[in-house]
């Protein structure tokens, strides 16, 4: 007759050591024990980091969302009149560090709201490309058409030079503050000339081209005549277009002086003394003092941050993190 097993529910380790028999059984039992404790201790631990990970993430979602809607300015809650301001900071280009499409978006936005009794377009920035400058300089007069009752001032802090002045002269009115820099009204092209340098080394610069001037400018070939008048046409032509525009915007208020359009640079009280701006005052004080309404809202909208998020806090929080926080020579105005 074979001997009857009783069926087992689950696999008891404590018996399966002390069942073998046999020397050292106790000793078995007890590693057997103490490899099962590390191993619930390492479970438990896995658990509790990825607990502390989820809530740290949740945090840092909120966290960013409220302090992108505060810049935003779309926790404001309060109402009745108020000056907006939309900003207009950095390198002006398509790929520069002011988000030219935004102060477009924020203007418009703040232009219709009745509740705003005056716009602040708060520019800091040693200008860039007068490409982009332009287009943003025809974008703010073509608001201020739509708007005709409606007031869109220009404030500079730091600097407002170059391409930021082309900008800031489609205001209706201009404010600095007395040691701002402002104007610099000019266009420049840089490069640089190896040909001595290849010389000395020894070096032979090989160039092939379809095209007797394209390979215009090249740093490591003489720079010719021809060519560097034509170059100094184009640059003229841009500066008389820079030119224009300033005084389109600015009208009579600007002073008869040469040196406005020699590309000097100003201070905001010198700038006041040749009409390139019309007061010195920060943001707070043309509020207060010209809008008529002291609290200032920022409205330059910052979706960069939202949509980054909406993006990737759900594939993994840490990485999302990350990234937010990791956050030829052309002429320049």
């Amino acid at each position: 007759m074979s001997e009857r097993k009783e069926p087992t529910l689950g696999r008891d380790p404590w018996r399966e050591v002390t069942s073998a028999g046999g020397a050292g059984w106790e000793r078995r039992a007890l590693e057997r024990l103490l490899m099962e404790g590390l191993r619930e201790q390492r479970r438990a631990r896995r658990w509790a980091y990825a607990f502390r990970f989820l809530v740290l993430a949740y945090v840092v979602a909120v966290t960013a969302l409220l302090v992108a809607a505060a810049g935003a300015g779309v926790l404001e809650v309060a109402g009745g009149p108020y000056t907006a301001v939309v900003r207009l900071e950095g390198v002006i280009s398509e790929d520069g560090g002011a988000d030219l499409q935004a102060v477009v978006r924020g203007l418009e936005q703040a232009l219709r709201d009745d509740d705003a009794a005056a716009v602040i377009l708060r520019i800091n920035s040693p200008g860039g490309s007068p490409v982009a400058a332009g287009q943003l300089y025809r974008e703010i007069r073509r608001l201020r058409e739509r708007h005709p009752d409606r007031h869109l001032y220009a404030v500079i802090t730091d600097i407002g030079a170059s391409g930021a002045y082309y900008v800031a002269a489609a205001a209706e009115r201009i404010y600095a503050d007395p040691a701002s820099l402002v104007g610099s009204i000019g266009v420049r092209m840089d490069g640089f000339g190896f040909v001595e340098a290849l010389r000395k080394l020894g070096i032979e610069r090989r160039l092939l081209t379809a095209g007797e001037h394209k390979g215009m400018l090249d740093p490591f070939l003489p720079l010719r005549k021809d060519e560097q008048a034509h170059v100094q046409r184009m640059l003229r032509q841009i500066h008389e277009d820079f030119i224009a525009a300033v005084k389109a915007g600015r009208g009579g208020r600007l002073k008869d002086d040469t040196r406005i359009f020699s590309g000097l640079v100003w201070t905001g009280r010198e700038a006041l003394e040749l009409g390139l701006v019309d007061g010195l005052m920060s943001p707070a004080e043309v509020a207060r003092e010209v809008a008529g309404a002291e609290r200032l809202r920022d409205v330059t909208p910052d979706d960069g941050i939202l949509s980054r998020l909406a993006r990737e806090v759900g594939a993994g929080a840490g990485e999302a993190l990350a990234r937010i926080l990791a956050g030829a020579a052309l002429p320049r105005g």
